[in-house]
């Protein structure tokens, strides 16, 4: 293992001569929908790989599927963090071309084995950047990203380290390599619908494992003035860099590295797993004490919920600095292929009105699945939703609102009621996760009529829409619109066209609970970690705060 090497992703890449695209007027890119698909041109050497399974245990064997039209090519193993270490290469490997299947990003590639590795033995618990490159000529290089998790080690219960559960369900819902994902495509009778199944055995769109440095994030760094038009600078930068246009939604690259990165520095000790491992193989995490999530985690199995419950039940302890839980998928053909129907699920979905009605895959507060997300997380995305970027609360503080000044979870930083934290970071931005509430002599209290549990305390706030807020400008192109609120009111059981508009507005919450034998926080927001990536006071001893009380908490003391 080396931390000396430069990384491959140093000097040229995807260097292409230039092209020429006519626009016509009407015709807006952000409102549009593009992917990316190999171009499976002999003349211009690409390669792509994915590996069949998402995370591994020390000591198990890697298969690397590789499709390539360069005539030879190279793999590196990177263990990503706060100085990335080089763990495994396979120089001048033979490049040998397979066509993408149609509908790859349902059925997967099909590729066969280009490479195998066997992990070694002590290979610690991480997250791993695989790095397929080959010359294009002219100094520049072809480079692609994919990734696996190394699950740590059997051993007795981890008292002294928590567990980082990677969301990665989310990551695949907004996968668009080969044509679609959760939100846009090429699927349905007319190529123009997102697909409900998505396969894992593909390769990773551009810009979920790996971002240059100063890549931008969806909250917009300069607040608008009035009557300005509203700005999206990730799908700017997207579409001019070649970068996938949902690369700031979710990913290890925009989210979770961020923390690991953060952590590794504080000196935290740490271990790995993914959604998928917290479905299939809940026992690894019954040998933790606490548990933590970040980012976004929208996406989540009935099984994967259970684990987490169960868990903080039986005296765990869960900190979760993330926004957007919401929908329900499911997991088949063992983790290599995700179902998600959305607001199509009554409609389409194969259990919908059967014996398994509850398996739904639309959002946990559907009248048909019926488990409120805020009994798991004391917050759910139905309440919550957008902030700080377009036309969604576009001139808010981006931060949130501290009412509960005294909590626990505030000491240290000298926070005040009325205080805003983290607004110069922008912690509160993209997709929140509120509850219903009401003010009782200045302080906020959940009505319960969400499901919220009794003994959540709602610590800070600020205020979401599910809609953008449109107002008439010269030349505005607004991007989400209504972003469907009359379905979400289905979902909610309101079709009535009056009743609606209520679901209109949101919020996004600080929360604290306790759950059976053990608990909960929840920041609920996926842009928390950016004031950790940016060195905010508030943010960095707040989540200090709670990973140390869990920590002590989990080991008894």
């Amino acid at each position: 293992m080396t931390e000396d090497r430069r990384p491959p992703e140093y000097g040229p890449m995807h260097v292409r001569p230039r092209q020429t695209t006519v626009m016509h007027p009407g015709e807006a890119w952000h409102l549009s929908h593009w992917y990316e698909a190999p171009r499976e041109d002999p003349a211009v050497p690409e390669v792509y790989t994915y590996t069949d399974a998402m995370s591994y245990a020390p000591g198990a064997e890697v298969s690397f599927h590789s499709s390539s039209t360069a005539g030879r090519w190279s793999l590196e193993i990177w263990r990503d963090g706060a100085r990335p270490v080089l763990v495994h290469e396979a120089a001048d490997l033979p490049g040998v071309f397979h066509p993408t299947p149609e509908q790859a990003y349902r059925t997967g590639c099909g590729w066969p084995v280009a490479h195998r590795w066997t992990l070694p033995a002590d290979l610690g618990s991480g997250f791993y950047r695989v790095v397929s490159s080959c010359d294009q000529g002219g100094g520049s290089r072809f480079v692609q990203h994919h990734f696996f998790v190394v699950t740590p080690v059997e051993r007795k219960p981890a008292k002294d380290r928590f567990l980082l559960i990677l969301p990665t369900s989310t990551w695949i819902a907004y996968n668009d390599w080969g044509g679609a994902n959760s939100y846009d495509g090429i699927d349905g009778p007319d190529g123009n619908q997102f697909s409900p199944e998505l396969s894992f055995q593909r390769p990773w769109t551009r810009g979920l494992v790996w971002l240059p440095p100063g890549a931008p994030r969806l909250c917009d760094p300069v607040k608008r003035g009035p009557w300005e038009a509203p700005r999206y600078p990730t799908k700017e930068w997207a579409y001019t860099n070649g970068f996938a246009q949902y690369f700031a939604s979710a990913g290890w690259a925009q989210f979770d590295r961020h923390f690991v990165v953060w952590a590794e520095r504080e000196g935290y000790a740490f271990d790995m797993i993914t959604q998928s491992d917290l479905h299939y193989r809940p026992e690894i995490l019954q040998r933790y004490g606490t548990a933590v999530i970040v980012g976004h985690d929208e996406y989540w199995t009935a099984e994967m919920r259970r684990s987490v419950d169960a868990f903080v039940e039986a005296g765990g302890r869960m900190a979760r600095f993330a926004g957007n839980f919401l929908w329900q998928v499911r997991l088949e053909d063992e983790g290599r292929r995700q179902v998600c129907y959305k607001a199509r699920a009554h409609a389409e979905d194969p259990v919908a009105g059967g014996a398994e009605a509850e398996r739904l895959t639309c959002a946990w507060e559907d009248p048909a699945v019926n488990w409120p997300g805020a009994t798991t997380f004391g917050v759910n995305g139905m309440r919550g939703v957008y902030a700080s970027w377009g036309g969604f609360v576009p001139r808010g503080s981006r931060g949130f609102t501290v009412y509960r000044h005294r909590h626990w979870a505030f000491a240290g930083t000298d926070t005040h009621y009325g205080d805003v934290i983290g607004g110069d970071a922008g912690i509160f931005a993209y997709e929140v996760d509120g509850l219903d509430y009401t003010f009782r002599d200045g302080l906020p209290y959940p009505t319960h009529t969400d499901g919220a549990p009794e003994g959540v305390e709602i610590l800070a706030m600020a205020p979401a829409m599910f809609v953008e807020d449109m107002h008439d400008g010269e030349g505005f192109r607004y991007y989400l619109k209504d972003a469907g609120l009359a379905r979400k009111a289905a979902m909610l059981g309101t079709t009535d066209p009056a009743d609606v508009d209520r679901h209109r507005y949101g919020s996004g919450m600080v929360v604290s609970m306790r759950r059976g034998k053990g608990e909960v926080f929840t920041a609920g927001s996926c842009e928390w970690l950016t004031g950790l990536a940016k060195g905010d006071f508030y943010t960095e001893q707040i989540t200090r705060n709670v990973i140390d009380r869990f920590l002590v908490a989990g080991r008894g003391e």
